[in-house]
């Protein structure tokens, strides 16, 4: 047992030091027996923190155990932790173990009041690392906080179970399929990462596979089909001809984009995430040929377009311009709102989305040509997982590619005239 020592005044305990080693002179962590309770000892570092320690012995084995920091702790209070530690000792009471034993109880007490709107805003936050964009984050924040949060926000993850997520399923199941499934995958996601933190257990109530395909009809049997409003393939040429008399930077983006039948965010960019659109470094005039960063394309992959000649001329007619700057700016000589061409369709009462005009021009590349498939859909940059359209991927078809974006041009422009010697492309040859 330690022997007793003198018991010291507040006053002197006050006055505890750390120690200096007399050969060099170092300071380290010097260890105050200061009396009262036999081990009760003050710890003082070189920073003069200081803390009481109660060394003792439990089962054969020297322990150490902290009492708490001086001056929070004075020194009757440490004295009075110091006994009643003694006495759970002599007790048979493991006074560590008891303290670790708490706080495990402390944390699974914890664990178990995770709700599921603060299970989700922590994965939110670690999931939104990987998105490509801020809009994603927004996404999974809207759809949940608008068909889930209601129903089980406040419920403890480790209670959720699938009367409650039928509860969210339910009403949106089969009016609004799609975005149902997403938010039942959002909330397996979730779960999913709550029985990982132990927070539940590994049963996963949003499950499909196994699970709620038995509770559910399959969302591909059900989900009504969206399809962007497109144009009818033969009211092209009247469109262009009507749009070539409009004048104004969003008609010119918009004749761009029906030319190389790319996307909205590809030619004026995204202003809600300043992703700007086709700057001047992008277009090689003399090669005819536009090349899309990656980080603009929806596949994350660069993508070239073959330009037409009337693509060609109508970039050489717009305001040149330096390397980075857009060639299609806002009205201020920003990126476009979003609402720039859509805003030019309504003017010219035309009831279609930006969008069909791709699907226009797929209509049109499969109703009216010869074109083997596999170049229209690289033509879009359609992303397909089929080995074979991998493959013709690799090799981007560019010069086959040409010869579509030239027809599409002149069928845009001339019409039904455009397709009297229409061209057989084979895939795998030339010009039939």
């Amino acid at each position: 047992m330690p022997k007793k020592v003198r018991e010291l005044s507040a006053t002197e305990v006050r006055r505890l030091t750390h120690a200096v080693s007399k050969t060099s002179g170092k300071a380290y962590n010097a260890l105050h027996p200061v009396g009262g309770v036999s081990g009760l000892l003050l710890q003082v570092t070189p920073s003069n923190a200081k803390s009481w320690i109660y060394r003792t012995v439990i089962a054969g084995k020297r322990r150490s155990i902290g009492l708490g920091a001086f001056p929070d702790v004075t020194l009757a209070q440490a004295r009075d932790k110091a006994r009643e530690t003694r006495d759970k000792i002599t007790a048979g009471i493991d006074p560590v173990e008891e303290k670790n034993a708490n706080k495990r109880a402390l944390l699974a007490a914890r664990l178990s009041t995770v709700t599921f709107v603060d299970a989700m805003s922590d994965y939110i936050d670690m999931k939104s690392k990987e998105f490509k964009n801020p809009r994603q984050r927004q996404q999974w924040e809207n759809s949940l906080n608008t068909y889930a949060v209601p129903h089980i926000g406040k419920v403890p993850v480790r209670e959720i179970a699938l009367p409650h997520v039928k509860a969210v399923l339910d009403p949106i199941w089969y009016e609004k399929t799609e975005t149902a499934n997403r938010v039942r995958a959002r909330m397996e996601n979730i779960l999913g990462w709550c029985a990982i933190h132990g927070y539940r257990s590994n049963e996963n109530p949003a499950k499909w596979q196994g699970y709620l395909d038995e509770v559910y009809p399959s969302p591909e049997k059900i989900k009504k089909k969206a399809h962007f409003n497109a144009l009818p393939v033969e009211a092209m040429p009247d469109f262009m001809a009507a749009l070539k008399k409009r004048t104004g930077t969003a008609a010119r983006a918009l004749e761009f984009l029906v030319l190389t039948a790319a996307r909205t965010n590809e030619v004026i960019g995204d202003k809600r995430i300043h992703k700007a659109g086709v700057t001047w470094q992008e277009v090689d005039l003399k090669s005819k040929v536009w090349t899309v960063p990656a980080q603009r394309m929806k596949s994350g992959k660069e993508h070239r377009v073959p330009l037409s000649e009337t693509a060609v001329n109508l970039l050489k007619d717009m305001p040149p311009g330096e390397p980075n700057q857009l060639i299609f700016p806002g009205p201020k000589g920003d990126i476009p709102s979003n609402n720039f061409l859509t805003a030019l369709l309504k003017r010219m009462e035309i009831e279609s989305t930006i969008h069909g005009f791709r699907s226009t021009f797929k209509d049109w590349a499969r109703e009216c040509t010869s074109y083997a498939d596999e170049v229209s859909e690289l033509a879009l940059a359609h992303v397909n997982s089929d080995a074979t359209r991998a493959a013709y991927a690799r090799s981007e078809l560019i010069d086959k590619r040409r010869l579509l974006m030239a027809d599409w041009e002149k069928f845009c422009t001339e019409g039904e005239k455009a397709q009297e010697n229409p061209k057989v492309i084979s895939i795998s040859g030339g010009v039939g």
